[in-house]
């Protein structure tokens, strides 16, 4: 318990005197990499401590008695919901006022009259919780330490904005304080607190430049997420008053007659939809990519959408053949597939990478809504690798854009020569995300399998041609990085040391998750799912061949995923993508004599114009296919929007009357 207390606790200490450190100085940048340390040291050594002397099959509990916190979290609330208020009137988004009112009132309701007041425990640590808190904090303080260089560079370039970073390292901290908070609450009151948290976090941190356009962004984050917040809220009163019960838990032990349980359920799952910018909520995370790279790092892989899935994770053993199920795994698929699509049509690279994340967060969405223990098994694999490379394909955009005034992918024609560091670290990244052996194919893989056993037919084409899209966006993007003109050279390294201390472990972690995953699925992912499925691990078990498995093992045996001749192949495929950048450099450093390229006059003798019928010098230019006509945003991201409404709208009308099964 108290390493568990100063994982939530020393994040909002350290936010707080960052917050009044407004002077760009060492003694500030000191301290936030060695609080950022110190938080990543206790979440080792509390995944260490647990494992070694706690009961993780069936979960430790802590904090029965909680009146005087309940009182203090209540007074938390209120205070979120005046920061709210003074906004929305100061930017006159008055409806604003009624979302969070709508969510808020309810919760001092019944913390201020001990309606909600229960001697079940509010907090539990569990297999996942581990993972979460791993996830939360290495990924979320090496993003902060990231910040520390990064943010110095950022207001050199744009010095039209205010510099806050005294105040942007401060909303950091109380992201990451909050996030650890809400993934070890197991009481619904508590985690909701934590959830809006990190929606009024999310709300500050896009909103960082001040300009017209992250003030629109920064609000439509707030609303979507707020509207998910009274979803929440409407859930818990429904738990409290009806159910009489308080925590996920107990809401879990429905289980076996989930019709009770399908109000909240489907409450608690809108409210995900929201948080996980799944469609039609997408647009908010879109508009994240306007605040410093920092915050896309960070909303996008360790804490914000994490918040989302990870709840979808816990609900997953109530969603199997529910209309729940079928909403979230509909949505799910549609906003991968969907996602993928909109990926290849768009060059700015964070916004690339946006709609990877929406996607990769729909194909989550769906492996929860499944509610088959392979499927989840999938899912939290998805989550744990996609938040180490997302985070560190967003801090090398970033390191880039700072270094070139641009993170346009089309600008990094010959990156391998000119960044050669950068070209590594992001070929690593693009890997990790498409090509074998790395984890999010291997879980990508697993999740197909489980779609199929699912009988969920549309499932399956969601990943087989969302994934197909996933590549092609990839390969263009890798294909710019070693695309290599006569006469490229080296430019100097700009990014700080601090970001190299950021992305390096990370591209490391990235590489060695494909080696150590069965490990993570034996000790971490396995006995979790053991003990949430409990009897449904049959239905696992007989569903795999008796030669190859998921990782996923039964009380009397540990079947293996991936036969020994895969292992080989991966270990050959890893060993190539890490030679390959390497190999490039050397290739172009060889001197040989080169022939010049044809085109359509005299080649100005540089391989990069010609001279034309006028003798007037055309410059050559290689870009890459985007098909905005086809498929891009101004064609299908409106009806996609509303397609995803429509449907929402008729399954959240099914669940809330009709509460039935199919």
């Amino acid at each position: 318990m108290p390493v568990l207390a100063f994982l939530i606790l020393f994040p909002f200490a350290a936010a707080f005197i960052l917050f009044f450190l407004k002077k760009d100085s060492k003694g500030r940048s000191f301290l936030v990499i060695f609080c950022a340390l110190a938080e990543l040291a206790a979440s080792v050594y509390f995944a260490i401590d647990n494992y070694l002397h706690h009961d993780m099959e069936m979960g430790t509990y802590y904090l029965s008695d909680t009146h005087t916190a309940d009182m203090f979290i209540a007074a938390g609330e209120f205070c979120l919901m005046l920061l709210v208020f003074s906004q929305a009137i100061r930017f006159k988004k008055y409806y604003i006022l009624l979302l969070s009112a709508l969510g808020t009132i309810p919760a001092l309701y019944l913390d201020l009259m001990g309606i909600s007041e229960t001697t079940a425990s509010h907090l539990k640590v569990d297999h996942l919780t581990v993972i979460m808190v791993l996830v939360v904090g290495i990924v979320g303080s090496l993003i902060c330490i990231y910040a520390v260089g990064y943010i110095r560079d950022y207001h050199n370039h744009h010095t039209e904005y205010r510099d806050r970073s005294g105040y942007f390292f401060s909303m950091l901290f109380v992201f990451l304080g909050a996030m650890m908070g809400l993934i070890s609450s197991d009481n619904l009151s508590w985690m909701y607190f934590f959830w809006e948290i990190t929606s009024v976090c999310s709300f500050l941190l896009i909103g960082y430049p001040q300009t017209q356009e992250a003030v629109t962004n920064s609000f439509r984050a707030l609303w979507m997420n707020l509207l998910g917040g009274c979803g929440f809220m409407a859930a818990i009163i429904f738990c409290v008053c009806v159910m009489e019960i308080t925590n996920i838990s107990q809401l879990l032990l429905f289980a076996a007659i989930p019709a009770m349980a399908i109000f909240p359920v489907g409450m608690l799952s809108f409210a995900a939809l929201t948080k996980s910018a799944q469609m039609p909520f997408s647009r908010w995370l879109l508009g994240a990519m306007v605040a410093p790279t920092p915050t896309s790092a960070l909303l996008h892989s360790a804490t914000m959408v994490k918040a989302g899935v990870y709840l979808l994770l816990r609900l997953s053993p109530m969603m199997y053949g529910t209309y729940v199920g079928i909403m979230v795994t509909a949505i799910g698929g549609f906003t991968f597939f969907a996602a993928s699509l909109l990926a290849i049509t768009v060059s700015d690279g964070k916004k690339v990478l946006a709609y990877s994340t929406i996607s990769n967060l729909g194909l989550i969405t769906a492996a929860a809504g499944c509610g088959m223990s392979e499927a989840v098994w999938a899912g939290i694999m998805l989550l744990i690798f996609h938040a180490v490379t997302k985070s560190m394909m967003f801090m090398s955009v970033g390191a880039y854009e700072n270094s070139t005034g641009s993170r346009d992918v089309e600008d990094m024609h010959g990156m391998i020569l000119r960044y050669p560091k950068l070209a590594f670290v992001m070929t690593i990244g693009i890997f990790g995300m498409s090509v074998v052996p790395m984890g999010m194919c291997v879980a990508k893989w697993a999740a197909l399998r489980a779609f199929v056993d699912s009988g969920y037919i549309y499932l399956t084409l969601f990943l087989c041609f969302g994934s197909a899209s996933t590549m092609f966006y990839w390969t263009k993007w890798l294909g710019k990085i070693f695309s290599v003109s006569r006469e490229s050279a080296r430019h100097e390294d700009t990014v700080h040391g601090s970001e190299w201390t950021a992305i390096y472990p990370l591209t490391v972690t990235a590489v060695i998750l494909c080696l150590v995953y069965p490990l993570i699925s034996t000790f971490a992912v396995t006995p979790y799912i053991q003990n949430a499925f409990s009897g449904s691990l049959n239905r696992l078990v007989t569903s795999v061949p008796a030669d190859s498995s998921l990782g996923i093992a039964s009380n009397a045996e540990t079947a293996q995923a991936i036969s020994t001749e895969d292992f080989i192949i991966m270990g050959v495929m890893l060993i190539c993508m890490c030679i390959l950048p390497l190999g490039m450099k050397y290739v172009n450093s060889v001197q040989e004599r080169r022939v010049l390229s044809y085109m359509s006059g005299f080649n100005t003798g540089n391989d990069r114009g010609f001279y034309d019928s006028q003798g007037e010098i055309k410059e050559q230019y290689l870009s890459n296919w985007y098909m905005p006509d086809i498929f891009g945003e101004g064609k299908i991201l409106k009806p996609c929007l509303m397609l995803a409404s429509a449907f929402l709208i008729v399954m959240m009308t099914a669940c809330t009357v009709g509460g039935l099964f199919i």
